[in-house]
């Protein structure tokens, strides 16, 4: 059965719920909840299970390369070339199997990281009907409908429960709700029901399963909620420049058969018997490693971060999106700061520093806490007494209080000195009152002028991004009766206490990082906007002026994409917001990060071009989110990013060095194969050529990249590829052609398929070596991929395999010849590669 939360709450009392769902207080039954599991499915959100290996390689096929690959394989078959059908399996195959093991990889990562939160429930459970319940852990995937959970401090809610009993219970609703004050629960009226992603601030509590899985509220709500986890997400800036290349090669790849065969035609009247040769020249044309190339380099990466529990990608184009970043968006609490405050300052009604003022103020935050016991610690009484000496409020004797709440921010403690002649022999009570300023000054015996000043120095220090607390006493005579709000009047003030957000560790050192890569960081927070420009100044970032919720509000989508551009802190605002944010500068052209761990987070995290999610975020912004961080530590983020834009200094440099290869290498054939009266080179050696190469670039996922790569955001720019394959292009057309005329006049059919074969191999790996990322060092499986390459292409002609593809040992005086030629496409490679164009954009920010 799928409960729906209204019945577990409106539809009756706690044992009207219990009578629905077949259960009892003692809890199921072992045996009857392994039927209920079966029937139900494991407790996950359904965005959780991944896709299946079968099913990433069937998803690969899907690739453009790969879906003209096959087509090109059908046709040869067709035509009975079975060798030529048979290396195009081989290459289909090896790169749908390379892809889908990649990704596979990332996925098991990504379950790694999830098991290590903790994912156990505490149920009662009878492996019989007639036994006694006992408590015991439990994964959380196996909780079922009808399984009564036990709840402590600390908890997660595992599923959506109906309370049963509840003692003192609060919970965090904040990932839900983005409310950050608790909530009390109660067994019985409209708040006995715990959902699931809150959390156990304080009591205990026991409940009943009512639903799991994908019958959750949490997921019930997220069905029309933009970001959820089963919903595709747009392209990203990596997809779109991959998926725009791919796409023209694929038109010019469909071009070249039929163009090879017309012009082939007319000039040589050879007609259909030149379609092997086509269709392996538009196989030559085609970069089919770029699937392999783009997945190896960024599971390279991925697993490089992962390795030791930091960073793990779950969707490896991300990793190139990250390197793309050069706008992050966070929040303040929990990112640059450690969601605690500390003391600033404490100070008397002059403006002088007075430790009294503290002195007092821990006096009441300790009487207040013993003798009011509130179901949550206040976080600013414990920076007061964490900032006063030990034995602060020690020597006074607690006698009543009067708390904080609802509509009343300020307390009272009253205390007695007994060591004191004063307190003791007068029986004197001492009321110490602490709380929010006007509040405070409100009560205090001063005169019009004093709580005017008073009033504008608070608020001259709340601006400034403090949080600001008011300090007063009043003596009274000792009673036996309660105190009342009635009796916190005409007040003595003692001064102002002053506090800030304790600075993340790490915070100061990762934004100087980041700026240092090029990374523009905007602060979108909640809080005051005085509270989020401090906090930037103090970790040396420039908050400009902040831009408030009400302001963005008024500003359209174009306006608020200008506006957003030049603002670095984002205040007062709410989970809508953060989504405008995101998607205006996106629209103003930058390549956007967001980091958040709540569900009010995920319409931004879908909207970002990356959504980043800590560790301890709830399951589905952890789901939805596209990197995963071990620590919510923005250097592990900026490592993370320096990273991806090695990764995409690969993946740049195998398009440049393939491309530039096979279109001069395709262009040389065709010109070629109308000069000669023959074919230029036989299909099964176009292929087996194809072939050397595309396994000889496997190198280039572990290249590493030159130091300068990582300083600026980096994207595939395809315009600037397509400039420098024309360049480069053209280079090789003119060694390949350069050797056609030397082969032409000097060597037989044979020793001209060996000679070209052997000069196009020769010059691809000399491009590997020249064109890749520039960087000083060159790394063994990169050297040993070039050194192999050269080796094949010298020695397989000479070889029993030379001989199955009709090609025969080249004379001695053509090496010279040939050595010739090379040197002064080197020359030429070293010098265009200096003044040509970057085909990887780096942004300023």
């Amino acid at each position: 059965m799928a409960w729906a939360p209204e019945a577990a709450t409106a539809g009756g009392t706690a044992l009207e719920v219990l009578r629905g769902l077949r259960t009892g207080p003692r809890g199921l039954v072992d045996g009857d909840a392994e039927e209920r599991l079966a029937h139900h499915g494991p407790n996950v959100f359904p965005g959780r299970r991944p896709a299946s290996w079968p099913r990433r390689f069937a998803r690969s096929l899907r690739d453009p390369f790969t879906a003209v690959l096959i087509a090109l394989g059908l046709v040869s078959a067709l035509l009975a070339a079975w060798g030529t059908a048979c290396v195009i399996t081989v290459l289909v195959t090896v790169s749908c199997v390379l892809r889908a093991t990649g990704e596979h990889r990332a996925d098991r990562s990504a379950a790694a990281l999830r098991e290590l939160v903790a994912t156990t429930a505490t149920v009662r459970r009878r492996p019989d009907p007639a036994a006694a319940p006992l408590a015991r852990e439990i994964p959380v995937g196996e909780l079922v409908p009808g399984d009564v959970v036990l709840l402590g401090p600390g908890d997660l809610v595992p599923a959506d429960l109906r309370l049963l009993r509840a003692r003192g219970l609060t919970v965090h609703e904040s990932a839900l709700t983005g409310e950050s004050a608790p909530v009390t629960k109660r067994a019985d009226g409209t708040d006995a029901l715990c959902l699931q992603g809150s959390s156990v601030v304080s009591g205990t509590g026991t409940g009943v399963v009512v639903a799991t899985g994908g019958d959750t509220v949490l997921s019930g709500a997220l069905g029309g909620r933009p970001g959820r986890p089963g919903e595709r997400r747009p392209a990203g800036p990596f997809e779109q420049s991959v998926n725009g290349i791919a796409w023209l090669l694929v038109r010019l790849m469909l071009a070249v058969a039929p163009l090879m065969l017309f012009a082939d035609a007319l000039v040589r009247g050879r007609g259909l018997a030149t379609l092997p040769f086509a269709v392996a020249v538009a196989v030559g044309l085609t970069p089919e490693m770029l699937p392999v190339i783009v997945t190896t380099a960024l599971a390279r990466g991925a697993a490089l971060l992962a390795r030791d529990g930091e960073v793990i990608v779950r969707r490896l184009p991300a990793l190139h999106d990250l390197g793309a970043v050069d706008v992050l968006c966070v929040d303040k609490t929990g990112t640059l700061t450690q969601d605690r405050p500390v003391l600033d300052l404490s100070m008397d009604a002059d403006g002088r520093d007075d430790p009294d003022v503290l002195h007092w103020a821990a006096v009441n935050a300790l009487w207040t806490l013993h003798l009011a016991e509130p179901p949550v610690p206040d976080a600013l009484d414990e920076a007061v007494l964490d900032a006063a000496p030990g034995d602060a409020g020690l020597a006074h004797e607690g006698v009543d209080a009067l708390p904080c709440g609802p509509g009343r921010p300020l307390s009272t403690a009253v205390v007695r000195r007994t060591g004191d002649p004063r307190f003791a022999l007068a029986g004197t009570h001492l009321l110490v009152v602490k709380g929010a300023p006007e509040e405070v000054l409100a009560r205090c015996a001063l005169d019009d002028d004093a709580r005017e000043r008073l009033t504008r120095r608070a608020a001259a220090l709340a601006a400034d991004g403090l949080r600001v607390l008011a300090v007063a006493r009043a003596e009274r005579p000792a009673r036996d009766r309660p105190y009342t709000e009635a009796d916190e009047r005409d007040l003595s003030f003692t001064g102002f206490l002053a506090l800030r957000d304790a600075l993340a560790p790490t915070a100061r050192e990762a934004l100087a990082a980041l700026t240092a890569h090029g990374v523009t960081v905007k602060v979108l927070t909640g809080d005051h906007p005085g509270t989020a420009a401090r906090v930037c100044r103090e970790l040396g970032l420039d908050p400009g002026v902040p831009l408030t919720a009400e302001a963005i509000e008024a500003l359209d989508e174009a306006e608020l994409a200008r506006v957003a551009a030049g603002t670095t802190v984002f205040a007062r605002c709410a989970p809508e917001h953060k989504a405008r944010i995101v998607r205006a500068l996106r629209t103003g052209g930058r390549t956007t990060g967001f980091l958040g761990d709540g569900v009010n987070d995920l319409a931004a995290l879908h909207a970002a071009d990356v959504g980043i999610c800590p560790r301890d975020g709830v399951d589905v912004a952890r789901e939805a989110a596209d990197v995963v961080l071990a620590p919510k530590d923005l250097t592990a983020l900026d490592r993370a990013i320096v990273t991806g834009r090695r990764s995409t200094a690969n993946i740049a440099a195998y398009l440049r060095i393939t491309l530039s290869s096979n279109v001069g290498n395709v262009v040389a054939m065709l010109v070629a194969g109308l000069l000669l009266p023959f074919l230029p080179m036989l299909p099964a050696q176009v292929l087996v050529q194809n072939l050397c190469f595309d396994a000889a670039q496997l190198a280039l996922a572990f290249d590493r990249p030159a130091p300068t790569t990582h300083l600026r955001p980096a994207v595939l720019r395809p315009r600037a590829l397509l400039r420098v394959v024309a360049g480069f292009g053209l280079l090789n057309v003119t060694a390949d052609l350069a050797t056609v005329t030397l082969l032409a006049l000097t060597a037989s059919q044979p020793a001209f398929h060996s000679g070209w074969f052997t000069e196009n191999l020769l010059t691809q790996a000399l491009a590997m070596l020249l064109l890749r990322a520039a960087g000083h060092h060159l790394p063994p499986p990169l050297r040993w991929a070039a050194a192999t390459l050269s080796l094949t292409a010298l020695l397989l002609p000479l070889s029993p395999l030379g001989a199955m593809l009709a090609m025969t040992p080249l004379p001695a005086p053509y090496y010279g010849a040939l050595g010739l030629v090379l040197v002064l496409y080197g020359l030429g490679l070293a010098g265009l590669r200096r003044r040509s164009p970057d085909v990887m954009a780096r942004r300023s920010p």
